[in-house]
């Protein structure tokens, strides 16, 4: 029974020093990155709510070089029409990226998610305009939206009417709205992809023998599976809206985004901040501009992705808890070796006594 005793000692002390050494990895391994995320991110959220209570032109110190104001820069910015203009546009670019690239992505993604000559390729080529710079992509599309550019040169070949893609009001936001699915559509579509691939095939199989088809089936199965992955990729292309700005600023540069109705809330505060040379104005719009992608992101946290999360957790606790299990089985099992191996001796040495 001693070397029993002994055994398991042995067994639990490694236990936990094997869970020490995980912890202190994990510690160690998580201090870099923590340092970045407190250096790029923490760290300039209150330098810019700090910068945000003056009126200062960039130089030197605000509270040397600038003029303490207070909450006026927030009461200015909460009250002026351009910039509830350029959230409402943020806000419809978000809903609109939805509406349009989540449907157009399932579907891309249920066609490249079969197997045909040559699916390889159109993967790529979907994909291909995501991984390119938005410089590239936005001076591209400006020179060929301009009113003598490629495309109101190909409608006129074709006996059309050229259009001011760029100026035009009623037309600049769906152009936009255009360049923006065509660039970010690939990444949504990648993701809808590797999100099929991770269901059962069995769970198709039990359907066919059902006598379901395969619009069916991808009602039944696919969708109810994907919900995960679409809810994850609509949180990132919600946040992505509401950062909008490279795009917006190379196609319709410093200005006329105000005036063609496609300013977004960081091209407001490029304008308003850098250009206008009030650099406290500008930190204050980059302070509300937080607050309410944070907003977004927690409502949007509580009451979309937190089922998805209580699930992974339960998930991890299960299979925990059936580690925990197998070990015991295991443990136990090594107790009854060496008590059938200690049983003979015992035995022995009782007969010797007696």
């Amino acid at each position: 029974m001693s070397v029993a005793t002994s055994m398991r000692a042995k067994r639990s002390g490694r236990s936990h020093s094997d869970k020490f050494r995980q912890r202190f990895e994990v510690g160690v391994l998580s201090v870099p990155a923590l340092i970045m995320f407190i250096g790029f991110v923490i760290l300039p959220v209150f330098m810019a709510a700090y910068y945000g209570f003056y009126k200062w032109k960039g130089f030197g110190q605000p509270n040397v070089n600038g003029q303490f104001v207070g909450l006026d820069n927030y009461r200015i910015i909460l009250a002026d029409p351009n910039f509830q203009q350029a959230l409402g546009h943020t806000l419809f670019i978000a809903v609109m990226s939805l509406i349009i690239q989540g449907p157009l992505a399932i579907l891309f993604a249920l066609l490249l998610n079969q197997k045909f000559k040559g699916r390889g390729l159109i993967r790529t080529l979907i994909f291909v305009p995501y991984v390119v710079s938005e410089v590239i992509i936005g001076t591209g599309w400006s020179l060929m939206l301009q009113p003598n550019g490629a495309v109101n040169a190909v409608m006129k070949n074709l006996g059309l009417q050229g259009v001011d893609w760029i100026a035009d009001p009623k037309i600049a936001i769906w152009t936009l709205m255009f360049i923006i699915s065509w660039k970010y559509i690939g990444f949504a579509v990648i993701l809808m992809i590797a999100g099929m691939q991770a269901i059962p095939e069995e769970l198709y199989e039990a359907a066919r023998v059902d006598g379901a088809g395969f619009w069916r089936q991808q009602w039944s199965i696919t969708l109810p599976l994907l919900a995960p992955t679409i809810r994850m990729w609509a949180f990132m292309s919600i946040i992505g809206s509401l950062q909008l700005f490279d795009l917006v600023y190379i196609i319709w540069g410093q200005y006329v985004s105000s005036t063609a109705g496609t300013s977004t809330m960081a091209t407001y505060m490029v304008r308003e901040g850098r250009l206008a040379n009030n650099y406290g104005y500008g930190s204050a719009v980059a302070v509300v501009i937080f607050i309410i992608s944070l907003v977004i992101a927690l409502t949007y946290q509580r009451f979309v992705l937190n089922r998805d999360l209580a699930g992974a957790v339960e998930k991890r606790e299960r299979k925990q808890l059936e580690r925990r299990m197998k070990k015991r089985e295991r443990e136990q099992m090594e107790h009854d070796e060496i008590e059938n191996a200690i049983a003979p001796k015992n035995a022995s040495m009782e007969v010797a006594v007696s």
